[in-house]
C-alpha cells in the first residue's frame, strides 16, 4: 500500500487546469464558439443587407432628384438649383452643383474638383465646416452641361460604425458568457468526479466498505457510480468468501493440531524412546509449530480487519513506544552482532491502539533482524512529513526488488530475497491490516542498500495523507 495524495477531496481548491480539461468545459466552450460564429456571420449579413439596401434607395433618390431637375428647361437649371437648395435646406438633399461643359461650376454647391464618372454614383468624404459623407451622382445634360446630386449617407456611415461596435461588444460579452458558463457547468461534475476519485482511493486502499455516491439524477456519473457500486460489491463478496472460508480451516485445524502436537509431545517424552525417532519427532513438532503459527497469525489478522478495536483508539506517544520496543530487541540483535540505533522526535502522538501499533511496528523489527546480515545495522526513527508524521524501520540487508514490493504486502508473499530464510510471509500482512485499520499509509523504498519501510500518520485524526 503506497501513500498517495487524494486529489479531489472537497478541501482541495480546484485548479484552472483541472477545469480547462474536462470535457463539459471543452464541448460548451465548442457549442459557445459555434454560436458566437453564428451572431458574427448574422450580424454581418444585417449589416451588408441593410447598407446594400440603404446605398440603392440613395441612388433612386439621387436619380429621382436629377430626373426632376432635368425636366427644367437648360438656360432654368441654375435658378431651379438654387430654389432645390433652398427647398431641403437642412433636409439632406442641400448638395447640389451645375457645372459646364468644362467643369466649371456654373450654380450649386458641388463642383468637379475632384474626378467623376458620368451615371456612376460615388461617396465623397465628409469635409469639415462643409458637409458630412455624401453621396453623389453625375448626370450629363443633352447641351453638355453636368448636373450633381448629393445625398447625405451619414445614417448610413454611423449604421457601420455602430453595427462594428455591436458586432465587437457582442463578440467580447458572448466570449466572456462562454467562458463563465462552461467553467460554472464544469465545477459540479468536477466536484462529483473529485468525489468519485477519492471514494475510489479509500476502496483501492482495502475499505471495501464504501461505495461511490449517487444524486439520483441517472447522469453517466451515476450510472459509472452505480457500474462501480456493482462491482465492488462483487469483490467484496469474493474476497470475504475467501477470507471466510480461510479463517474457517484456520480455525477448525487449529485445535486438531494442537492435540496432535501435544500427542507428539508426549510421546517425545518417554524415556524409553530411542534418538532417531525422538529427532523425527522433533521435526514433525516444529512443522506443527509452523502450521500453528501461520494459523494464528491468519486468525489475528482477520481479527485486525474487523476494525471492531477503532472505538478504543486514543492518543499514543511515539517516543516511549519505540523506546521499549528498542530495548525488547536490543538482546536478540546483539546476538547476532547487530546494532539497532533509535531516532526520535519529542511530543509526537498518534491516535490508535497501542498494542496493535506494538505489534506492526515489532514485525518491522523483526523482519529487519531476520534479514540484515550479521553485523549489520537496523534504524528505527520517528520524524515529522507533509500533513503528518513518519515511522521508519530501515536495515542493510538485500532489500526488496521495486517490482515486488506490493506483492510482499499479501499473504504467504515472502520475495525471492528470503526463500532461504525461516518464516510465513504474514509479518508484513499483519503490519497492512494495522496501518488500514488506522487509516495510515505504508511505504516500502530502498535504502542502498536494504529496505526502508515507513508507516505515515496524520497529526489529526482523519486528516488526509500527504507524505
Amino acid at each position: 500500500m503506497q501513500p498517495s495524495p487524494h486529489p479531489g477531496t472537497p478541501t482541495e481548491r480546484l485548479r484552472l487546469r483541472d477545469i480547462r480539461n474536462t470535457s463539459t468545459f471543452r464541448l460548451t466552450l465548442l457549442l459557445g464558439l459555434v454560436a458566437l460564429a453564428g451572431v458574427v456571420m448574422l450580424t454581418v449579413l444585417v449589416y451588408l443587407l441593410s447598407a446594400r439596401e440603404l446605398t440603392a434607395r440613395s441612388n433612386r433618390i439621387l436619380r429621382a432628384e436629377a430626373a426632376q431637375l432635368m425636366t427644367n428647361p437648360v438656360s432654368s437649371l441654375p435658378a431651379a438649383v438654387r430654389v432645390a437648395m433652398s427647398r431641403n435646406n437642412g433636409g439632406g438633399f442641400d448638395y447640389y452643383g451645375l457645372l459646364d461643359a468644362n467643369h466649371r461650376r456654373i450654380a450649386g454647391t458641388l463642383s468637379g474638383s475632384s474626378g467623376f464618372e458620368i451615371d456612376q454614383p460615388r461617396d465623397l468624404p465628409a469635409k469639415p465646416g462643409a458637409h458630412g459623407p455624401i453621396r453623389e451622382l453625375a448626370v450629363r445634360l443633352p447641351t453638355g452641361e453636368i448636373l450633381l446630386v448629393g445625398h447625405d449617407i451619414t445614417p448610413i456611415v454611423d449604421l457601420r460604425r455602430r453595427v462594428m461596435i455591436v458586432l465587437v461588444a457582442s463578440a467580447f460579452t458572448i466570449a466572456l458568457m462562454v467562458v463563465a458558463s462552461a467553467i460554472a457547468l464544469s465545477l459540479a461534475p468536477l466536484r462529483r468526479v473529485g468525489q468519485l476519485q477519492r471514494i475510489a482511493h479509500e476502496i483501492a486502499a482495502g475499505h471495501l466498505e464504501r461505495r461511490m455516491p449517487t444524486i439520483g439524477r441517472g447522469d453517466e456519473l451515476d450510472l459509472l457510480a452505480g457500474t462501480v457500486n456493482t462491482m465492488v460489491d462483487e469483490v467484496g463478496r469474493v474476497i470475504g468468501q475467501v477470507k471466510s472460508v480461510t479463517d474457517a480451516i484456520a480455525h477448525d485445524l487449529r485445535t486438531p493440531l494442537t492435540r496432535l502436537r501435544a500427542h507428539l509431545d508426549r510421546a517425545r517424552k518417554q524415556e524409553d524412546i530411542d534418538p532417531d525417532t525422538a529427532e523425527r519427532l522433533d521435526l514433525a513438532m516444529a512443522d506443527l509449530d509452523t502450521v500453528l503459527e501461520r494459523f494464528t497469525a491468519l486468525l489475528r489478522i482477520s481479527e485486525i480487519e474487523a476494525g471492531s478495536r477503532r472505538a478504543g483508539f486514543a492518543e499514543v506517544p511515539l517516543d516511549p513506544l519505540l523506546r521499549s520496543l528498542v530495548e525488547l530487541y536490543q538482546p536478540l540483535a546483539e546476538d547476532r552482532g547487530m546494532a539497532i540505533d533509535l531516532h526520535l522526535h519529542p511530543g509526537l502522538v498518534v491516535q490508535g491502539d497501542r498494542n496493535l501499533l506494538v505489534e506492526a511496528i515489532s514485525n518491522l523489527i523483526d523482519n529487519a533482524i531476520k534479514f540484515a546480515p550479521e553485523g549489520g545495522r537496523i534504524v528505527v526513527s520517528v520524524s515529522r512529513a507533509d500533513n503528518g508524521l513518519a515511522i521508519e524501520v530501515r536495515d542493510n540487508g538485500p532489500g526488496i526488488a521495486p517490482d515486488q514490493r506490493q506483492s510482499v504486502l499479501r499473504r504467504f508473499d515472502r520475495g525471492s530475497a528470503s526463500a532461504q530464510i525461516p518464516g510465513s510471509g504474514l509479518g508484513l500482512s499483519v503490519v497492512v491490516a494495522v496501518v488500514h485499520l488506522h487509516q495510515f499509509a505504508l511505504a516500502l523504498d530502498d535504502a542502498a542498500p536494504g529496505l526502508i519501510v515507513r508507516i505515515f500518520a496524520p497529526d489529526q485524526p482523519g486528516a488526509p495523507i500527504q507524505p
